[in-house]
């Protein structure tokens, strides 16, 4: 490891408080590895970091125990699966975690219990109850009750949400391989140690790294999941889950896994709820100079650099901003429906008044403290 990798390691445990671990259903389906995860847990937890385990293998331990080999198709077996391996896994969670003196709580999500705001609040709330208790919060997917509308796609994005929600300095995502590799030729390189930014080319280095048998995701998953907590200014670790040390190997900023690092500062919790959570009603296409001023000056948005309106929007809605290539340079609250933004477009604000023949009291589009930019400048 390189001087610069070993204190850059260094630096991310030593301003770490709070750890999100997901383990993936390739090494939860073999029940041997949970009492090793747990000890390493345990660890954490005496070392004061408060830690969220994000756990899969309910569907696969259902699978176990209608002696499966083939994860079924149909949504409906798949949540009938879940349903029977959920409770298993618990209780060998709640087993492996009162022999160090604490209990496990359970929290299943959909993905609207995050974008929300008040269930958002209410989970994280939930959260900082568990750990103020000494409790160990494991999360999964609520799969039962889960459709595509409804579904993270996969526990890695799961664990990236949890991450940017509970404003942890790092999340580290267990998996059964030892990182990301380089390929050359085709053939496979040098694990990487330290990715500096997310590229189209380190998402090219993506490869499957579970049997789709009994699991989904993969690398390019976990590239994703890198994409939203560097998003949020935190760190995100892929390492080798079948290590039995390997929690303690990071925390020992040991030169094991991918490292991906963020190129802003922390956000703060508003702005990661706009950019990261909240669902998006519709589109603002805005000016080169209002691209700017958003991106480089830090300002609002006024109706002056509005160039055209998409999608069906009221007062409060989180809306999209975009250049006139289509690029998203920004996410925040419109101040504006869809169609009073339509008629203001392009307008200076003393104008406004005349045009929607009301009294406005916002002279914004969407509000700097509103507004949270979707590249890596700091707000």
């Amino acid at each position: 490891m390189t001087e610069i990798n070993r204190k850059t390691r260094e630096k991310i445990i030593k301003n770490c408080t709070r750890v999100v671990i997901k383990a993936g259903t390739r090494l939860l389906t073999d029940t041997a590895r949970i009492p090793v995860l747990i000890s390493q847990i345990a660890k954490l937890k005496e070392k004061g970091f408060k830690v969220t385990f994000v756990s899969s293998g309910a569907v696969g331990l259902g699978m176990k125990a209608l002696k499966l080999t083939k994860r079924p198709s149909r949504l409906a077996e798949v949540q009938a699966l879940a349903a029977i391996g959920q409770s298993k896994l618990m209780s060998l969670y709640e087993k492996e975690c009162l022999k160090f003196g604490f209990h496990a709580a359970q929290l299943l999500l959909t993905a609207e219990d995050l974008r929300d705001r008040e269930r958002h609040l209410n989970v994280m709330n939930c959260i900082d109850a568990l750990w103020a208790d000494n409790v160990l919060p494991i999360v999964n997917e609520n799969d039962s009750v889960s459709v595509d509308e409804l579904k993270f796609g996969d526990n890695d994005i799961l664990a990236a949400f949890l991450g940017a929600m509970t404003r942890s300095e790092l999340t580290i995502i267990l998996t059964s391989v030892d990182g990301l590799y380089s390929y050359q030729n085709s053939k496979k390189g040098e694990r990487i140690s330290i990715v500096e930014r997310v590229t189209d080319k380190v998402k090219s280095l993506a490869t499957g790294t579970d049997d789709s048998s009994f699991s989904i995701g993969g690398m390019i998953s976990k590239i994703r999941a890198a994409e939203i907590v560097n998003g949020a200014g935190e760190n995100l670790w892929i390492a080798n889950g079948k290590d039995p040390e390997i929690i303690s190997k990071i925390i020992s900023a040991e030169d094991v896994g991918t490292v991906f690092l963020p190129k802003r500062k922390q956000m703060e919790s508003k702005k990661r709820w706009i950019r990261i959570f909240s669902k998006k009603s519709g589109k603002l296409f805005v000016d080169a100079g209002a691209v700017k001023a958003l991106l480089k000056n830090g300002r609002s948005l006024l109706p002056s650099g509005l160039v055209s309106v998409e999608g069906s929007f009221k007062r409060g809605d989180s809306v999209e901003i975009c250049d006139a290539a289509g690029n998203t340079v920004a996410i925040g609250i419109s101040n504006y429906s869809a169609s009073e933004a339509s008629r203001v477009a392009g307008l200076k604000t003393s104008q406004m008044s005349a045009v929607l023949k009301t009294a406005f009291s916002d002279e914004e589009l969407v509000h700097r403290n509103n507004l949270a930019t979707s590249g890596t400048t700091e707000e």
